[in-house]
């Protein structure tokens, strides 16, 4: 950040008086200008059946990969509402959100996911530009070595360890750097 957003002068990047970190700082009006993390928000989508609901992505990052509904949570919106609308941006699906499940911080991205488990309102789903296929899967049938992205394969693991012990746990993981996925 070069200018401010309030007065479009130039800031300072400094320790605010009474901060512990540094900070944009205008020089003419003192704004104050916080960088804080983003929210993305998602779901796990359910269908009577037991299958869940995953997308291949048809965007970067990590295009042709595969993910469930989820992306950046909008002023405005709880993390269900965000929730609920990125599943039917991503995969043309309507869902019932239910109880958030997981909560990933990811500090080397800026970024905390909020993921909820969904039960799916009708079978109905599809392409999007944001997802070139849509399926309804087994936890058998998950690309375990294509998932997108760490915290998704962290949020699936945990969604079926819960459902195979029958119980709707609540988990926090924080992943202080970059990761990797493993298959086990």
């Amino acid at each position: 950040m070069k200018f401010c957003s309030e007065c479009g002068q130039p800031v300072e990047f400094r320790v605010p008086e009474g901060d512990h970190f540094s900070r944009h700082v205008c020089s003419a009006c003192a704004t104050v200008h916080y960088r804080n993390p983003k929210v993305i928000v998602g779901c796990i989508p359910e269908w009577d059946d037991g299958r869940i609901l995953m997308c291949r992505r048809n965007i970067e990052p990590r295009l042709g990969w595969w993910t469930f509904p989820a992306g950046f949570m909008e002023l405005g919106e709880t993390s269900g509402e965000g929730a609920a609308r990125e599943t039917l941006e991503e995969a043309r699906a309507e869902v019932t959100i239910g109880k958030l499940f997981v909560v990933i911080n990811a500090p080397s991205i800026g970024q905390v996911y909020l993921v909820h488990r969904a039960r799916m309102l009708h079978p109905g789903h599809g392409p999007t530009p944001e997802s070139s296929e849509t399926r309804l899967m087994t936890e058998a049938e998950i690309p375990w070595t294509e998932i997108a992205f760490p915290t998704v394969y962290h949020s699936l693991r945990y969604y079926f360890e819960d459902r195979r012990g029958n119980t709707e746990g609540f988990h926090m993981l924080n992943l202080p750097h970059r990761t990797t996925l493993s298959p086990d």
